[in-house]
C-alpha cells in the first residue's frame, strides 16, 4: 500500500462470516480497515465496500511487510475454518511487529494454541458478534450489547467533561441523549445514577441508548 495508515487502523486477516461483519462494522465506526484475503473473489467483493482490499498471503511474513503490516498496532485473524493457516497467519503478524493481535478461534484446543504463540486475545464468535468485537478493540468501550431494535447497552470510561461534577450538572442526556445507567468507582460499589451522583475520573458508566448515540458517546474523551 502506497499510503501510510493512521493509528485508528485494524488488519483484518480473512473475508468470511465474522472478517466481513468485523471490517465492515469498524468501517462504519470510522476506524481505516485494511481486508486482507487470498480469495480473489472476496477482495472484488468487498472493493467497493472498505477502502484498502487486498488479496494476500498473511502466512508469508515478507507479504505483510508489503502491505504495511509492521504499521498497524491492531489485528484480527478471522480466518474461517483452516486452523493451520491461522495459526501461522498468527504467528507471523507478531513476527512483523503487530503490537496487538486478536484471533477467530473455533475449538477450545485451537485457542490454547493461538494463546500459547502469543495472540492477545482469542475469541470464539458467530458472526453477529462481529460488531461487538469490534467496538471492544477499539479501545472505546469496556463493553457492548447491542439489542435488535437499534439499542444499545455499555460500559465505558467517563468522559473528561464529567470529572468532579454530578450527573444533573452535566446534562449527558440532554446532550448526548443517552441515559447513565449507573457508576462505579475505584474500589466501590456500583450506584445507579441520580441527578445527584458525582463522577470522578477514572469512572465506569453503563450507559443506555440507541446505538449512533451510545457510540457517539464512547467515542468522547
Amino acid at each position: 500500500m502506497g499510503d501510510k495508515l493512521h493509528d485508528s487502523s485494524v488488519l483484518v486477516v480473512g473475508l468470511g462470516r465474522f472478517g466481513s461483519a468485523l471490517a465492515l462494522a469498524l468501517d462504519r465506526l470510522g476506524h481505516e480497515v485494511l481486508a486482507v484475503d487470498g480469495n480473489m473473489e472476496r477482495v472484488q467483493e468487498y472493493s467497493g465496500l472498505l477502502t484498502h482490499v487486498v488479496q494476500s498471503d498473511a502466512t508469508n511474513e515478507s507479504a505483510l511487510r508489503q502491505i504495511g503490516a509492521p504499521d498497524i498496532d491492531v489485528a484480527v485473524v478471522a480466518i474461517g475454518n483452516d486452523i493451520a493457516k491461522s495459526v501461522l497467519a498468527t504467528g507471523a503478524l507478531i513476527d512483523v511487529g503487530v503490537k496487538q493481535v486478536w484471533a477467530k478461534a473455533i475449538t477450545a484446543a485451537h485457542g490454547r494454541i493461538l494463546e500459547r504463540i502469543g495472540a492477545n486475545h482469542v475469541v470464539f464468535p458467530e458472526a453477529e458478534v462481529g460488531e461487538r468485537v469490534a467496538h471492544l478493540i477499539t479501545g472505546k468501550m469496556m463493553d457492548f450489547i447491542e439489542f435488535d431494535d437499534g439499542f444499545a447497552i455499555v460500559k465505558t470510561r467517563a468522559p473528561v467533561e464529567s470529572h468532579g461534577r454530578t450527573l444533573g450538572e452535566t446534562q449527558l442526556r440532554k446532550k448526548y441523549g443517552v441515559t447513565i445507567v449507573g457508576v462505579k468507582s475505584h474500589g466501590e460499589d456500583f450506584v445507579y445514577a441520580q441527578p445527584s451522583t458525582t463522577v470522578h475520573r477514572g469512572d465506569v458508566l453503563i450507559v443506555a441508548g440507541r446505538t449512533e448515540q451510545v457510540e457517539k458517546f464512547a467515542g468522547v474523551t
